[in-house]
């Protein structure tokens, strides 16, 4: 299944994009986020850590996990790109806190 984050790999991959374009497009895109709330206590960790793991997310940072782990991209590339989702989910959660402070 294609989706942007497959096809901005695809074009890493046949040269198409370099790695500072792909990172430019990463900070600029709204991430999906799973809708399971985080553990607060160890016993609530303890049940997430015996259910079965989700599948991947289409269009998440788990497409980029599993290129990397499948060897289509290298540490340096995986930290690049994993740097620029980072800074786009905090801009967005910084946008949310203050439009949820200004209501």
């Amino acid at each position: 299944m294609n989706n942007e984050v497959t096809d901005l790999l695809s074009a890493l991959h046949d040269g198409t994009m370099s790695i500072d374009d792909i990172a430019r497009r990463f900070r600029a895109r709204s991430w999906p986020r799973r809708g399971r709330p985080d553990p607060t206590t160890y016993l609530d960790l303890a049940a997430q850590a015996q259910e079965d793991p989700e599948n991947d997310l289409a269009g998440s940072f788990d497409q980029v996990a599993a290129a990397f782990h499948r060897g289509d991209l290298s540490t340096e590339q995986y930290g690049i790109l994993a740097e620029a989702m980072a800074e786009s989910m905090r801009a967005e959660d910084r946008r949310n806190a203050e439009s949820a402070g200004s209501g």
